[in-house]
């Protein structure tokens, strides 16, 4: 089998760089080794940014998004019983986010795919990349019990941090933190109790209300981070969120029943450089972010928009500087994007053994943030999107 490009891995990167490729008419094999089904139910992400968006739209795929996907203007803080919301439009000269799940996009991509796009082959394993450093890097492959070859141009690592992609890149050097906490999250079928994202700081942890739909609420509890998610009731966490989520006015909490419960462990993660030959890396296999800066999906996109502009600049000009600067350019909206991450975190978890001096710089922080118009622009911009390329 042969094709321009190797796509390892069919989640949202996979799938939107197969996209864009296709509309710039530049062939692609996608391989992914679970099946369609395991790939349109995976709970993931379910924050688009401003730039995530346009780009789904531009690329024909942003049709069902726009129907049935939640326009955010802003998210609240909530601390001290305090309650601030953050105008993203007001701040940042129009922009604002989408509440739409990852399991929807891929739904979306995966449809369109099949119609119009080239090969996307389900429950097939890529075994090695082979060649990265020659002009005809190679997929190993297994479907169906058989072994096979993919030969390309180029081969892009979409497959997460446990795939082959990103062990195929020799002397890399990586940067990482793991975090002591994770988030026990939630799906109940529950009108959301809030229109816009709540996250709560509090003495007992940190606490995220957020949703997948006008019926449907997704929240989210900071646990220690080796929690049993079935050691936790449903009665104690709805109970634990009132807690966390208490203000001095009359708001309330909606409960429901609960459908899914599980804990996210937190991690930050970047491997540098994210290119060895021609093979790529994009999104999990390159850069991990804690959840909370709403990043982890975004960032995937910036990598593959990025990708797909420089082999289409190659295309058509014969030059391969946008390609050589791929690592550069990803890395330099990476890093903003751990920054921002990283100070979400460290602004509205409570550290195991924090001192009370620390939880009064986290109050001094929020404060900050509330009444400067300068600082609460920095946290919108970020939160909206850096820049893709």
């Amino acid at each position: 089998m042969r094709t321009t490009v190797g796509i390892i891995g069919a989640g949202p990167a996979g799938l939107l760089l197969a996209r864009l490729l296709h509309n710039a008419g530049i062939d692609s094999v996608v391989l992914e080794s679970r099946d369609r089904a395991y790939v349109e139910r995976r709970q993931r992400a379910g924050i688009l940014e401003q730039g995530t968006v346009d780009v789904l739209r531009e690329a024909g795929a942003g049709e069902r998004m726009d129907r049935e996907g939640l326009r955010h203007d802003g998210i609240e803080l909530r601390f001290a019983r305090r309650r601030h919301r953050v105008d993203f439009p007001a701040l940042t000269g129009g922009r604002s986010v989408m509440v739409y799940a990852q399991t929807e996009v891929c739904k979306d991509l995966i449809a369109l795919q099949l119609k119009e796009g080239g090969p996307l082959l389900f429950e097939t394993e890529a075994l090695a990349v082979e060649g990265a450093d020659t002009q005809r890097p190679r997929v190993r492959f297994r479907r169906e019990g058989v072994e096979d070859v993919l030969e390309c141009d180029y081969v892009v690592g979409c497959d997460g941090y446990w795939g082959v992609a990103r062990s195929a890149v020799p002397d890399g050097r990586t940067f990482e933190r793991t975090y002591p906490f994770g988030w026990l999250g939630i799906l109940a079928d529950v009108a959301p109790s809030h229109d816009e994202l709540v996250y709560a700081r509090h003495d007992r942890g940190f606490a995220l209300l957020s949703m997948r739909s006008p019926s449907v609420s997704r929240l989210y509890l900071q646990v220690p981070a080796d929690t049993d998610a079935d050691s936790w009731s449903d009665e104690r966490i709805w109970d634990e969120l009132e807690r966390r989520f208490e203000t001095d006015d009359d708001w309330s909490l909606r409960r429901g029943p609960i459908t899914q419960k599980s804990v996210t462990p937190m991690r930050s993660y970047v491997h540098e450089p994210m290119r060895h030959g021609r093979l790529f890396l994009a999104g999990d296999a390159a850069h991990i972010v804690p959840p909370t800066g709403a990043k982890g999906l975004n960032l995937a996109v910036g990598d593959v928009v990025t990708f797909a502009r420089a082999l289409t600049h190659r295309t058509a000009t014969g030059s391969e500087d946008l390609l050589d600067a791929y690592s550069a350019t990803c890395l330099r909206r990476v890093w903003q994007a751990e920054r921002f991450s990283y100070g979400m975190t460290t602004l509205l978890h409570t550290a195991p053994g924090a001192t009370p001096f620390e939880d009064r710089l986290q109050l001094a922080r929020l404060d900050r943030i509330t009444s400067s118009r300068a600082a609460e622009t920095d946290l919108a911009e970020a939160y909206t999107g850096f820049p893709i390329g």
